[in-house]
């Protein structure tokens, strides 16, 4: 029985997801994989890095081949169909994300992580949420943006993810009980979602 401990991270855009994520894995000392995997995904199949990047959390926009796989083509890759780039990258991502989460504790944030691990022994998945206005103003903040970009932003990040999620897994994106705790980020802040977090990561770790 693999006993590394797998914490996953879904979030809003502009929620600090992917920073509390990284927060978690400091507390733990143990390591966090965001970006990386798509880095990862990029070199393990021979796609270039910036194609890579351009793919990254869209789900296929190929019809055919979406009509062939039917609704959500994770592992049902048949031979003799071109795979699209969205589809051998989602599917080389979650192999490494099982093996990462094979090789040590980890903290994987975003890439339909909750799916892919549902089935490891020792997981925990987080969605993290914060009410628009906290995520439009963070947005602006980072990114140097006026509040009606930002706001743009926001909605066409999270209906990508949404439909790359529910794509990918035939599941709805956010809802409640795909997960095992649901964190406002707008009212804990970064430091106190992420300790919250790692809190339970170590009550869980004490009872299993």
């Amino acid at each position: 029985m693999n006993n590394n401990l797998a914490i996953t991270i879904a979030r809003q855009y502009g929620s600090g997801g992917r920073e509390i994520g990284v927060r978690v894995a400091e507390l733990l000392g143990i390591k966090s994989y965001d970006k990386e995997l798509i880095t990862m995904a990029a070199q393990k199949t021979g796609i270039s890095p910036e194609t890579a990047h351009q793919a990254d959390e869209r789900a296929t926009n190929s019809l055919l081949y979406t009509l062939a796989m039917g609704s959500s083509s994770y592992g049902n890759v048949h031979a003799g169909i071109d795979v699209p780039v969205n589809d051998k990258l989602f599917i080389t991502q979650s192999d490494i994300i099982k093996e990462l989460a094979e090789e040590s504790d980890c903290v994987i944030i975003g890439r339909c992580g909750d799916y892919v691990l549902r089935n490891h022994p020792r997981h925990i998945s987080i969605f993290i949420y914060a009410d628009l206005q906290s995520r439009i103003e963070r947005v602006m903040r980072q990114h140097q943006l006026s509040e009606s970009e930002a706001k743009a932003l926001v909605n066409k990040t999270d209906k990508r993810r949404t439909n790359y999620y529910n794509f990918y897994t035939g599941r709805k994106w956010g809802q409640y009980n795909h997960y095992h705790a649901s964190l406002d980020s707008g009212l804990l802040g970064i430091e106190g979602t992420a300790r919250i977090i790692a809190d339970i990561a170590k009550q869980y770790s004490l009872e299993n």
